[in-house]
């Protein structure tokens, strides 16, 4: 396997005496779908806010492409093409929904001026499936449209890697299907992907490999099936009490 493209190096996230994050080495490589997993609180959300700037590292190292990123900006992550979505999905309520995503192509610096990002807004409006809600207000949207509003904002920054917090939260099992078959034309582009996810449906039908996060540290990581079935990881999200009766059964029959 060819080198990793984005490398995280013992990196660390302190809100005073918090420790969110604590030494936390991993590295994702081109065209991988990589799901990132824990229970809440564990710190995930706030490992992609560190990677991609919104919160600066406490220690540590990011190298992206083998550049030292560890303090770069938002707009920096953006350019680089370091994209991500969040998990509380709050589009610009009184743009439409092309110039939502044409917002995007500008923000990342993917496009030097406004036909050009709007060009590019209509090429991933089409790609999302959201062509004929390109005039309306992204207010109107259903919840499922925000999110792939969301993802169409985000390939419309060029990236390399695209960081999906939760994206199928909320969703019923279709829309988590359109989701799904989405994320898997993403990643044909060559697009880099790390997920956060909660539904293990979607950890195991998607993820090439999973990394698990608890109490902000990787106690994890490898193959999808093994990792649903490694004792810490099941006592991480049920409990240690529920985890020793399911060990318990399984022994027994």
């Amino acid at each position: 396997m060819s080198a990793p493209i984005l490398v995280l190096e013992n990196v660390n996230k302190h809100f005073g005496g918090i420790h969110a994050v604590t030494d936390v080495s991993m590295g994702l490589h081109e065209g991988e779908i990589v799901a990132l997993i824990g229970p809440n609180g564990a710190g995930k959300t706030t490992l992609v806010n560190v990677i991609t700037g919104v919160h600066s590292a406490s220690g540590g190292c990011i190298r992206f492409l083998g550049v030292d990123v560890t303090n770069q900006r938002p707009f920096q992550a953006a350019r680089r093409g370091l994209a991500r979505t969040f998990q509380i999905v709050q589009p610009f309520p009184r743009m439409t929904v092309l110039e939502n995503v044409a917002a995007g192509a500008l923000f990342g610096g993917a496009h030097a001026n406004l036909r050009d990002a709007m060009a590019a807004a209509r090429e991933q409006l089409e790609f999302t499936g959201l062509t004929g809600f390109a005039d309306r207000a992204a207010s109107a949207l259903t919840l499922a449209g925000r999110k792939r509003l969301e993802l169409a904002k985000s390939l419309a920054m060029k990236p390399k890697i695209l960081m999906l917090d939760e994206v199928n939260a909320g969703l019923n099992s279709s829309e988590i299907d359109g989701a799904l078959t989405l994320i898997r034309r993403i990643a044909e582009r060559g697009i880099t992907i790390l997920i956060i996810e909660h539904l293990m449906k979607v950890v195991l039908s998607l993820a090439h490999r999973v990394l698990v996060l608890h109490h902000g540290q990787l106690i994890a990581e490898g193959d999808p099936s093994k990792i649903v079935s490694d004792p810490k990881v099941i006592e991480a999200y049920l409990g240690e009490k529920f985890a020793r009766r399911l060990k318990e059964a399984s022994s027994h029959g």
